[in-house]
């Protein structure tokens, strides 16, 4: 069986690129036949340079503490474009070299925006272009994304929507480069029977029957969840929560302490890498509308509440529309509206279906096959069969 090695370059900004970048992993395990692949994921961002290191941190300081000024972040780093600096090429030379060296692989995979510029740079001059294909796979499903993504020296490109691949054209990507495939959802994320969503249930150490509401702090831990869980667990609701804190660990001991007052049941966890089973376990999730875990969720059939209390990210806005457009799920401005929402979906179980529903008919189930379909496709065509080579000294 021949082998085949992928790199695939990630950042912890957030929790959605790295699941991305696992889903891309689990899909080249599933979804190949005859050729046996061996990937490899870096978190480059933190990896290549101490100034990129910190300008990921001051991403999750605001995505956890200051979520309404990471607009700004946005806009600045659009500004900027600190990947095209010659100070980021000259970083990014050695790190380039140091990957190539330690994996040596046939292709690689880009599922962050900051790292397009840098690596196709890289493999231009290191005369690796036409060896080695690169390979975006956008994680910002409704455009209005980062200017990052896109760069000429990128072989292929997938996106989710076709607002996406829009917007790389508009930024001067050919559009026979781009094909539309949907989000990254890891294999694990599947609509569940409602036998199996009790089993799961009772797993977490919660009623089988009850109506099960998934608060989703995200990664990070933090933003505006935090107030909503406060105003939830005032009300008098026949329900039962899961709260997750993601990695903040003052938020996990807060919410174990507003979960002791609740006069419902309430779970409360830390970070978790069975998000499958909490979305399964669910009726409802109340998030921040994160590329990934939106699209996991349409996955899941999971209605989705919307933390808009802090207007969305210019990436996210338009996930917003999508969700209220098709009724996959209600868009939150104030956290004292929570009660109501949860209320009305919990005793309203026609609404409640056709969200469900709605949430369904967003997902695509199979984009991660699509997506791996089409990087294998691009490997096949390759003129050349790329490593072993070597890198320009």
């Amino acid at each position: 069986m021949i082998e085949k090695r992928i790199l695939i370059l990630t950042s912890d900004t957030g929790g959605g690129h790295t699941s991305a970048a696992k889903a891309l992993e689990a899909g080249f395990e599933r979804f190949t036949d005859g050729v046996s692949y061996l990937t490899h994921i870096v978190k480059a961002l933190e990896e290549f340079s101490s100034i990129s290191r910190r300008l990921a941190a001051l991403y999750n300081y605001l995505l956890r503490h200051k979520q309404q000024y990471v607009k700004y972040y946005h806009w600045l780093i659009n500004k900027l474009s600190p990947d095209e600096t010659s100070l980021f090429n000259r970083l990014f030379i050695s790190y380039g070299k140091q990957l190539l060296d330690t994996y040596a692989p046939d292709a690689v995979v880009s599922v962050h925006p900051m790292m397009q510029c840098g690596f196709a740079r890289f493999l231009s001059d290191a005369g690796l272009a036409a060896k080695v294909p690169f390979i975006t796979v956008v994680t910002d499903p409704c455009g209005n994304s980062w200017k990052g993504w896109a760069n000429k020296g990128v072989d292929l490109y997938t996106v989710a929507r076709a607002e996406a691949a829009e917007e790389l054209i508009r930024y001067g990507i050919p559009g026979n480069r781009i094909k539309l495939c949907g989000m990254p959802v890891h294999p694990k994320f599947q609509p569940v029977t409602e036998t199996e969503a009790e089993r799961l249930r009772v797993e977490l150490g919660l009623a089988p029957d009850r109506f099960t509401v998934f608060v989703n702090s995200g990664w990070a831990g933090g933003g505006n969840i935090p107030q909503i869980f406060s105003e939830l667990i005032k009300s008098d609701l026949d329900i039962q929560a899961v709260f997750l804190a993601g990695t903040n660990d003052k938020l996990l001991q807060r919410a174990t302490r507003l979960a002791a007052q609740a006069p419902f049941p309430v779970k409360v966890i830390g970070f978790s890498d069975q998000m499958e089973k909490l979305m399964a376990a669910a009726n409802v999730m109340i998030s921040k509308l994160g590329g990934l875990t939106t699209f996991e969720a349409l996955t899941c059939r999971l209605p989705i509440i919307a933390d808009l209390i802090t207007p969305p990210m210019p990436q996210e806005r338009g996930a917003a529309d999508l969700i209220a457009q098709n009724r996959a799920g209600i868009l939150l401005r104030q956290a004292s509206d929570i009660a109501l929402c949860i209320r009305e979906l919990s005793q309203n179980r026609e609404e409640y279906l056709s969200m469900r529903a709605a949430a369904g008919s967003l997902s695509a189930p199979d984009a991660t096959r699509r997506i791996v379909y089409e990087i294998t496709e691009l490997l096949n065509r390759s003129k050349t069969q790329g490593p072993p080579y070597h890198l320009r000294r």
